[in-house]
């Protein structure tokens, strides 16, 4: 009997499958570099006991977060039964500082809640002046925590302030902030013209440290800032409002990075955060922020809402042994902040204090 040849694939056929293959290695290399890459991160461990992090054993939250568990931070949270979204909460802190080991106070400390029910990240700002308690301590500036204690003190002085469930962390010093905007081909932020003359003069003060020339801000307007430009627009502080409006530029320039990521696609993200990385301190492993951002990318998540806390109308400064403080309402605080990560309510401030 005479054997049948095997039928020879058609030309597009060997097209299509040649282009297929192309890819696949293409892929294959790319997340085999990039998880490599992301192998390098120096990941800073912290004690996950809701103790050490000041989580209360009742966190009485109408919402509480439900898939942490799913990005390997290993340690339960209390979950009422009927509670379906999910929110993931992480604590964001900015210090000023020149080396990693020198001791810091968080010049900016952020919480960044991702939550997938409303399709939603949200990022609220926590008054670096606002009067807490610090365990071992006592009574000061919440920003102090992190120079006493670090992340490990920061993340249970906000957790046990603002009855809250974080258990990880990223943070990041103004000049590393500096590389991973440059890394991400700057951020576009809408320059006010009394914020011109401070950008340029913020930044003067960076180059002079760093020995390095500049390119001044020329004009107000939406533009593109590159690194430097966009960290001494965050770090303005002498204008109308104050620290009040200078954590809301910290939010719009958090923002701005966060949209940019969010641009990226699913096979573009690890590539481009396994640069960025390097430059931040965290607690999250490499898995854990890969998941982190597939979570974000394939849950169509679009949306980018910002909030201060404590709201005008709920705080005021007070002088106590000539240092200033912001002495918040902290329970109408709280039940604010909660509703806001937790079910999507907008806090209505009220006319200030002070």
């Amino acid at each position: 009997m005479e054997s049948k040849k095997p039928k020879k694939l058609k030309p597009w056929i060997k097209l299509i499958l040649g282009v297929f293959i192309i890819i696949l290695i293409a892929v294959s290399v790319t997340f085999s570099y990039t998880f490599y890459k992301l192998s390098q991160i120096n990941t800073t461990k912290i004690i996950q006991t809701d103790e050490e992090l000041g989580i209360k054993p009742q966190v009485l939250l109408k919402k509480e977060a439900t898939s942490i568990n799913e990005v390997s931070l290993k340690e339960e949270i209390p979950i009422k039964e009927e509670v379906s979204i999910e929110i993931i909460n992480i604590a964001f802190f900015g210090v000023d500082r020149r080396a990693a080991d020198e001791a810091s106070r968080s010049d900016a400390i952020m919480i960044l809640s991702i939550d997938v029910g409303h399709k939603k990240i949200k990022i609220s700002s926590i008054m670096r002046d606002t009067y807490v308690e610090i365990v071992n301590h006592g009574d000061t500036k919440i920003n102090h925590a992190y120079a006493y204690g670090g992340p490990q003190l920061a993340i249970r002085t906000l957790n046990e302030n603002f009855n809250l469930d974080i258990k990880a962390y990223v943070t990041v010093d103004f000049f590393n902030l500096e590389k991973i905007i440059d890394a991400m081909g700057g951020v576009t932020i809408d320059v006010r013209p009394d914020e011109v003359s401070l950008i340029n003069g913020n930044m003067t003060e960076v180059a002079n440290i760093e020995k390095k020339s500049i390119a001044q801000v020329s004009k107000p307007g939406p533009q593109t800032l590159n690194g430097l430009q966009a960290v001494a627009y965050s770090r303005i502080r002498y204008t109308a409002g104050g620290d009040f409006v200078r954590t809301e530029r910290q939010r719009t320039v958090l923002s701005a990075m966060l949209t940019r990521i969010q641009s990226l696609g699913i096979t573009e993200f690890p590539s481009v955060v396994s640069k960025l990385l390097p430059y931040t301190e965290t607690s999250l492993k490499s898995m854990d922020i890969i998941k982190l951002g597939t979570k974000v990318l394939t849950s169509k998540i679009t949306t980018i809402d910002q909030e201060r806390f404590p709201l005008d109308g709920y705080c005021k400064g007070e002088m106590m042994d000539s240092i200033w403080y912001l002495v918040a309402d902290m329970k109408a605080t709280v039940d604010q902040l909660h509703k806001y990560i937790y079910e999507d309510i907008k806090p209505v401030p009220k006319d200030p204090l002070f």
